[in-house]
């Protein structure tokens, strides 16, 4: 809840425009470096919430390590008006650490020294490495939160910061309410469950393998 607190707090600054890069201009676009559960997750949702997003800022995702996917991301924005989210848990992952570089090479090209802390924020379970790297913030979590299951933590900042603390408050307590489902429904109307049936069904006596 006080990870939570903060992310609300800066997701506020950075979108009514108050949170400022190395030339003091506003942040109009976000890029989160991250592989596995520090993509997908806020990938899928910030996707499937498109329509509630504010204008002026975009998200962008970028995990492949093929410099391709990075350049071409890159190469349509700005980086005076850039926030790059660094999200590892361990802050050693080396996709996402060789990313993280060639994005900061980029920054450091184009901006001052001065003042591009504020274009890296680090989302890890290991906030010294994040700072050591240069990022002027970081929102924490724990270690063990699995990748897959780490959305609701704070990898979720890219979706916080497209629809806001509220949106994102929103999405917990729909989460919440799923996860009160599985536990509590009976099982001829357990929605998790019927999905886990229908799996095996199709697999083991159908021999669908997707």
């Amino acid at each position: 809840h006080d990870v939570l607190e903060k992310m609300g707090a800066f997701s506020d600054e950075v979108r009514s425009k108050r949170w400022r890069g190395a030339t003091g201009e506003p942040i109009t676009d976000v890029v989160n470096i991250g592989i596995g559960g520090s993509d997908l997750g806020p990938a899928m949702v910030y996707r499937a919430l498109r329509a509630y997003v504010q204008r002026g800022i975009t998200c962008h995702f970028v995990s492949n390590v093929d410099p391709a996917d990075l350049t071409a991301t890159l190469a349509e924005i700005n980086p005076a008006t850039t926030l790059v989210v660094v999200a590892s848990k361990t802050f050693t992952t080396q996709e996402t650490l060789a990313n993280a570089e060639a994005a900061k090479a980029w920054l450091q090209a184009a901006l001052p020294v001065e003042g591009m802390t504020n274009h890296f924020i680090g989302v890890t379970a290991a906030p010294e490495k994040a700072q050591a790297f240069g990022c002027g913030r970081t929102f924490a979590f724990r270690d063990w939160v699995g990748g897959r299951y780490s959305l609701w933590s704070a990898v979720g900042l890219p979706v916080a910061l497209g629809i806001g603390l509220q949106g994102f408050d929103q999405l917990l307590a729909g989460a919440a309410r799923m996860d009160a489902h599985v536990l509590q429904a009976d099982n001829r109307d357990n929605a998790a469950l019927w999905h886990a049936l229908t799996a095996v069904w199709n697999r083991n006596l159908l021999g669908a393998i997707t």
